[in-house]
């Protein structure tokens, strides 16, 4: 057995390849960024050969950094941006088009059409979600009707669908010549096509969106042996984990008892917490999702707060206004002033996610004064993170009926002291950041090492768990309620944008 375990970290702007210790330590990281596609307003694509030569580059250098060759891993494991979409034809490989990415939009026509007989919650109670544009199986269809001559291919199986992890899985282990077709129950649970109960695809939502079943993955646990690697830098090393993102984090975080929670702060940012056996349904629009599953034993639910644009927000303000040069910039730029002035900025780029699941919504800087400076925006473009965090956490609340007493935090934007301060001050809990902050590549590696007998047990990673650090809040509780009815009502000028 190798002294180390492999994580393939396919992230939404970039890949990753990180070695990881027995301890749970970070050996070595090579991270390289993909193209961001934007055909049209609203449609976002990437180009899953790109993220593929990504992969191929980015093993050899972490590796090297490493010291080590592939005989040293035990396992690799994955893990991948949720809900994006690929197409590919299984004799050639080739995909068929660019992937939609999770945040594409242009999937709202199928979603009208699907609520237009029953309503957003029309396939809620088996897939725990709502009819959104940010799911896969809208997106599934709208390929199938527009890119010509595949559906046919797709009844026979020639042309198949998968998630990231599905695509990175296929080609690992063979592709063309071979390439095992599977998929986690986290990412199938993240289709819109996934019964909760059974773990299996749902018949009754495959006739309705005309998706044959042909070209689906077999939905799989989230940590077992799916197939040996054939590519030259990895060849010959099981592929043994499989989670969504977000759920690697939980699982990064060791979130692996009833009641604990997690929250990355990404791109967007995702509320997860665990529910145990126990799909909980939403009453205040959360989405009910597959958690992990560790081999045979039983599946593990999740309650999830999806945010669409936190992270992304700072790079809007790098990239699209030039307001500042490099994404950590931002927290000197907000610390310039001394609060928001009176300015609220609800990024609501792609629609609104939970809890209020509005896709016709568009962003909106509320509060503008001629008082209000580049730094009352760059404040209020990190508030608005740690607001729409508040929201979530109240209809978790809500919804499990059990307080959150802290929160656990990861993801890129937790080095941002003033953010981590500010979402302690509006949630008025503690808020934690670990010693290893990277935990989604972390939680796919525990998985992958689970299922080759690196570790043995869970409650080997709970003790490789370390605090870095803990924010308390210092905000009076006034002046939070004061802010967040602000928050609120700025949020309510967003929606019903687009016509």
């Amino acid at each position: 057995m190798g002294r180390y375990v492999g994580a393939i970290d396919q992230g939404t702007t970039s890949t990753r390849f990180m070695v990881f210790d027995h301890a749970g330590k970070v050996v070595a990281v090579e991270q390289k960024e993909h193209e961001q596609i934007y055909p049209k307003p609203g449609w976002v694509e990437h180009d899953p050969l790109e993220i593929m030569n990504r992969v191929h580059e980015v093993v050899p250098m972490a590796l090297a950094k490493a010291g080590i060759d592939h005989h040293d891993l035990t396992a690799v494991g994955i893990t991948n941006q949720r809900e994006t979409t690929v197409l590919w034809d299984r004799v050639s490989g080739k995909p068929v088009h660019n992937a939609l990415v999770w945040q594409d939009t242009r999937t709202d026509v199928i979603c009208n059409m699907l609520m237009a007989d029953g309503g957003q919650d029309r396939f809620r109670g088996k897939t725990g979600l709502p009819i959104a544009t940010y799911f896969s199986g809208p997106k599934i269809k709208w390929l199938l009707d527009n890119v010509e001559g595949i559906k046919a291919k797709a009844e026979a199986g020639d042309v198949l669908f998968g998630n990231i992890d599905t695509w990175l899985i296929w080609n690992l282990t063979g592709g063309p010549d071979g390439g095992v077709h599977v998929t986690d129950v986290s990412n199938a649970s993240r289709t819109m096509l996934m019964d909760l109960r059974t773990l299996d695809w749902d018949p009754e939502i495959l006739a309705i969106l005309g998706i044959p079943r042909a070209m689906l993955p077999s939905i799989r646990a989230s940590s077992e042996v799916y197939g040996e690697i054939h590519e030259l830098a990895l060849r010959g090393i099981p592929v043994a984990g499989d989670l969504g993102d977000q759920q690697a984090a939980l699982f990064g975080q060791t979130c692996f008892s009833v009641g604990e929670a997690k929250n990355t702060y990404g791109t967007g940012n995702f509320l997860l917490l665990n529910t145990g056996h126990h799909a909980v349904q939403s009453s205040s629009g959360l989405l009910t999702t597959l958690g992990y599953k560790i081999g045979d034993q039983p599946a593990v639910y999740c309650l999830e707060g999806s945010i669409a644009i936190t992270g992304a927000l700072v790079q809007w303000l790098r990239d699209n206004l030039g307001i500042i040069k490099s994404a950590p910039e931002i927290e000197a730029l907000a610390r310039s002033v001394d609060d928001n002035g009176g300015c609220y900025f609800v990024p609501a780029f792609s629609g609104l996610f939970a809890p209020y699941w509005k896709s016709d919504a568009r962003g909106v800087i509320a509060g503008l004064t001629r008082y209000v400076t580049k730094g009352h925006l760059a404040r209020a473009a990190l508030e608005a993170t740690a607001w729409q965090t508040k929201e979530v956490v109240d209809a978790m609340n809500a919804d499990s009926g059990v307080a959150l007493t802290a929160l656990k935090v990861d993801g890129g934007m937790v080095g941002n002291e003033l953010l981590m301060q500010f979402q302690s001050d509006v949630l008025g809990v503690p808020v934690v950041r670990p010693t290893v902050a990277e935990t989604t590549s972390l939680g796919a590696a525990y998985a992958a090492g689970l299922a080759t007998g690196f570790w043995a047990e869970v409650e080997d990673l709970r003790a490789n768990w370390g605090e870095d650090k803990r924010w308390t809040p210092v905000m009076d509780a006034d002046r939070r309620e004061h802010d967040y009815k602000l928050w609120k009502k700025a949020v309510t000028r967003t929606f019903d944008w687009v016509e």
